[in-house]
């Protein structure tokens, strides 16, 4: 006979991992509404501003739950922590906001969700690890979805092709960036370490905001100055996109793994379709299967 004693650890398992994907599935709903809080800012914010003040919003949550939950880090290593978040996440943040000012948030979005290859091929150029076929055909199946979806943007000649090639690069300086995170920052929480890189981060993108800005490359201010509506998007793609996605996600691994909960990036670009769509965009069927083809290459690159 069966006793509820018996049962329970087999409940508590699928509770984690119900749990696990309903987190996942939450973090990548709150990134997507990042992309259209994007597009209306660029309207008036310059990229690098749009970066700093990013990661203003994502410190004033992350950095006091650090501090009440956990204190000042100990023995972390500042310069590598500034390093890792100057050219991982400034410089991926800056690239991907570039990518999406040349085409339209959902082709970046579908460019994006190839992270978890990105992440492999990271992997591979700092370790030398062997790609399997599965990983080289999923990979042709992504580069394939990006083209797809890319037909269906509204942007067209070099400005598409540059909005591809700086989200693909975007992709793989986050990857960069995470990984060196991960690998040389021992000792220290998720969130210790995402707090450290986002100074890192802030610093940078300021200095290269006053430099631009100083030079005549970058405008000061946002046009027309601050309004309540620019700070209300800011939330939305600080809080966010960034804090509570990346918390939320954190939480996801914990639960059901990274390999399980790197899957939900795939539905990435489906989520920012159905965002935009409720703003009034209008739905793209080519960019629909190129995301598709993305998200069915990801998944075959990540087969063993």
């Amino acid at each position: 006979m069966v006793t509820g004693a018996q049962l329970r650890p087999g409940r508590q398992a699928g509770d984690a991992v119900l749990s696990g994907n309903l987190l996942a599935v939450g973090s990548m709903l709150v990134w997507a509404v990042g992309f259209p809080a994007v597009e209306a800012l660029l309207d008036r914010w310059d990229p690098l501003a749009l970066v700093a003040g990013r990661f203003v919003m994502a410190l004033l949550l992350l950095g006091p739950l650090l501090l009440l939950l956990e204190g000042v880090p100990r023995a972390m290593p500042w310069g590598r922590a500034a390093l890792f978040g100057a050219v991982g996440l400034a410089g991926g943040s800056v690239l991907l906001i570039l990518a999406q000012r040349a085409t339209d948030p959902v082709t970046v979005a579908v460019i994006a969700s190839i992270a978890p290859v990105a992440a492999a091929l990271v992997e591979w150029a700092e370790e030398r690890r062997r790609l399997s076929g599965f990983f080289l055909l999923g990979l042709g199946a992504s580069v394939t979805g990006g083209v797809v979806a890319a037909a269906g943007s509204p942007a067209t000649g070099g400005d598409l092709i540059l909005g591809g090639l700086l989200a693909a690069g975007s992709c793989l300086v986050f990857s960069w960036g995470s990984y060196h995170t991960v690998r040389s920052l021992p000792g220290q929480s998720a969130l210790a370490q995402g707090v450290a890189t986002m100074l890192g981060g802030l610093l940078a993108a300021v200095m290269a905001w006053g430099f631009a800005a100083a030079g005549g490359w970058a405008t000061p201010w946002p046009a027309g100055g601050m309004e309540g509506r620019d700070l209300a998007l800011l939330a939305i793609y600080g809080l966010g996109g960034l804090a509570a996605s990346q918390l939320l996600f954190i939480l996801a691994i914990r639960r059901i793994g990274v390999a399980l909960a790197s899957l939900h990036i795939n539905g990435a670009p489906f989520y920012v379709m159905l965002v935009m769509l409720a703003l009034g965009g209008t739905w793209s069927w080519p960019q629909a299967a190129g995301a598709a083809i993305v998200a069915l290459g990801v998944a075959v690159a990540q087969r063993r």
